[in-house]
This record gives C-alpha cells, structure tokens and sequence, in this order.
C-alpha cells in the first residue's frame, strides 16, 4: 500500500532537524508546525492537502534559493525580509540536505548568539561563522557586487 503521505518522511527528517538545535522548541501556533529558538521561529514545516510547505529565513542563501522552481518570497511581507517559502507538490523530491542547511542558516539569523556558539559546540568546536555553514558555493559572497564595480 502506497504511503498515504509522501511527504511525511521529508517533514519528519526535516523537523528531527531543527528540534536538535540549542533551545530549539515546537508549537503550532496557526495549526502548522513552527520551530523556534528563545520565541522566534527560524522554520516552518506544514503539510496542506496534497502539499509539503516549509519556510525559513535566508539573510545569504536567499536570492540562490529563489532561483529554485519551488522556491518563492514568503507571503504576508515576509519575503522583503529575507523569509523564503518552499511548495513540494506529489511527485516533486524534496532536497531535504539542501532544506536542512538552509535550516541551518535560518536557526543562525534568529538564534542569540549564545545559542550559536552552542551550536558550534555541538558541530565539534570548528569555527563557524555565526551567520551561516553554508557551502561556499552556495552563498553568493558578501558585497560581491560592489567587489566587482570596484575592480577588487
């Protein structure tokens, strides 16, 4: 018999995720799932019907993420302030690595810094910026194009 959600392994690796970070808590505030840390929610898991819907903030990563046809500004004017939306719909993968980092990125742009320095506890002690551990190749660099109307 098939899975009478496809997207339930997705969501559920997706929130055993964000539930491992420092301080990182659930509730369901509008009948969906919100993670968040110290109040603030850094990630959003829900399934509506036929669809697996997950949004997040992306202060770095955000204009590489709408480049994904799934990916949109999420609604309500949270897109201005760097919050993406991601729609799987039947038959759709869901990239949850990709998701996960990106979770990632957004626990670090919500998270006190204390909790960020608890993170990278967790993650072995290595320097990590307390923004993000995104790939490099997935993060445009910083004042790229003013870097390069510079010439430097």
């Amino acid at each position: 018999m098939p899975d009478q959600d496809p997207f339930a392994e997705a969501e559920a690796a997706l929130r055993t995720h964000a539930l491992g970070f420092p301080g990182a808590t659930e509730e369901f505030p509008w009948g969906h799932r919100a993670i968040k840390v110290r109040g603030k929610i850094f990630v959003t898991l829900a399934a509506l019907g036929d669809q697996f819907r997950t949004s997040m903030k992306l202060p770095d990563s955000g204009t590489y993420a709408l480049t994904q046809r799934y990916a949109t500004p999420a609604g309500y004017g949270l897109g201005r302030h760097g919050w993406v939306t991601c729609t799987f719909r039947p038959g759709d993968e869901v990239p949850t690595d990709l998701l996960e980092e990106w979770i990632e990125e957004s626990y670090r742009a919500v998270a006190p810094k204390k909790l960020i320095l608890a993170r990278n506890a967790q993650l072995g002690g290595a320097e990590v910026s307390p923004v993000t551990t995104l790939s490099p190749t997935l993060i445009p660099e910083p004042n790229a194009a003013k870097k390069a109307r510079r010439g430097t």
